[in-house]
């Protein structure tokens, strides 16, 4: 380097220049700023961990893909490439939807008819599930299915519901809204003996009120229904003139715990879309087994409410968005008047979308000429 003066400056001389001690000083200042960053990037880490030690996976999961997005941020191409990448993440989502996964649930439960009366089995066991795609976790659950098995009578049917526990822990089946028998309402300990491992019970009772109803663990129950110990437990009306028609029929069952979040027992690419022709009615029957509150939102047409906890409404109501508490039961009809692929998803939006794209509780209503 030269001066004006066309003499050699020394190397003093550049440190004592009004510019240079300006670029040290801030050069220095991000030296400082990147150490405090990495410092507080290993704070965060140590912290995420620590609360994930302790955390639901439900909440675990919304950590994760928080702890994704960061981890991206932390080692992104220059910002003017950020956004195509994120375009990327969600397209490949939704290019991947419906994903193939291992494993159905609510899959129809036909019974054995002794003597008059409807016999069901269910079987409490462990179980590896495939929630999405490559991504397989410990269940808890009746059939080796994750909801359980679809079971379906109607009013006035004798049912006995034989459950048999292959868990190494006891547990007891609760049928949530069904009127019943005090010694039939799955309780342990207040209206029966729990069923320990390598035992049986049965529940017999007489359907008499028709709707949607559910079965599910009452022992243990975060964790047993958090993994999966639930299921639809469905009474037809023998006078189906009360309910309004319609073509075709679906369950969705709400979970956030034990597989992150779910419906019917799947995590958005794998959960499976509802179809409908142009002009028919669907029937939604919705149930929370989960511990959060969900309000499912679908886009493109109203929904027609005309059921809550299995009695009919004396006056049904449209809405988009229908909010579904833990235990809820919701009756709906959407009229398939609008054709294309529909945004079918819980409103809360952590429950659903992230930097990533789409996950959770997500599916899609598609409705064709």
């Amino acid at each position: 380097m030269t001066s004006n003066n066309n003499e050699e400056t020394k190397p003093t001389d550049i440190l004592n220049t009004p510019t240079s001690r300006r670029s040290i000083l801030r050069w220095g200042s991000l030296t400082a700023a990147a150490g405090v960053l990495s410092a507080c990037g290993s704070t965060a880490s140590t912290n995420l961990s620590r609360t994930k030690a302790t955390a639901t996976p439900a909440a675990e999961q919304a950590m994760d893909h928080a702890a994704a997005a960061q981890s991206s941020a932390a080692t992104a191409t220059p910002a003017a490439t950020d956004w195509e990448a994120m375009d990327k993440m969600h397209e490949a989502g939704m290019k991947a939807f419906p994903a193939k996964t291992k494993g159905q649930g609510i899959q129809l439960l036909e019974p054995k008819v002794e003597n008059g009366v409807k016999v069901f089995e269910l079987t409490c066991e462990k179980f590896m599930w495939e929630v999405e795609p490559g991504k397989e976790m410990e269940a808890w659950g009746y059939n080796q299915q994750v909801p359980g098995p679809e079971i379906r009578v109607t009013e006035g049917d004798k049912v006995r519901i034989i459950v048999h526990n292959k868990l190494d822990e006891s547990t007891g089946v609760h049928l949530h809204g069904v009127m019943l028998p005090n010694n039939m309402d799955g309780v342990p300990f207040l209206t029966q003996e729990p069923i320990r491992p390598g035992t049986s019970f049965t529940y017999e009772f007489v359907a008499r009120n028709p709707g949607s109803h559910m079965y599910h663990s009452h022992h243990n129950s975060t964790k047993q229904v958090g993994k999966g110990l639930l299921g639809p437990f469905i009474i037809e009306p023998k006078d189906k003139a009360q309910d309004p028609a319609a073509d075709k029929e679906y369950i969705l069952i709400l979970n956030d715990s034990g597989q992150g979040f779910t419906i019917n027992g799947k995590g958005f690419p794998a959960t499976q879309p509802l179809t409908a022709k142009k002009g028919q009615k669907i029937r939604v029957r919705y149930m929370n087994e989960g511990l959060m509150i969900h309000p499912m939102h679908l886009h493109g047409m109203p929904q027609l409410v005309f059921a809550k906890d299995g009695w009919n409404l004396p006056q049904p109501f449209m809405c988009d968005t229908i909010n579904i508490a833990p235990g809820e039961r919701w009756d709906v009809i959407i009229d398939c008047t609008e054709v294309g692929a529909w945004a079918y998803h819980c409103h809360i939006l952590s429950h659903a979308e992230s930097e990533h794209g789409m996950f959770g509780m997500v599916t899609a209503l598609i409705v064709e000429e």
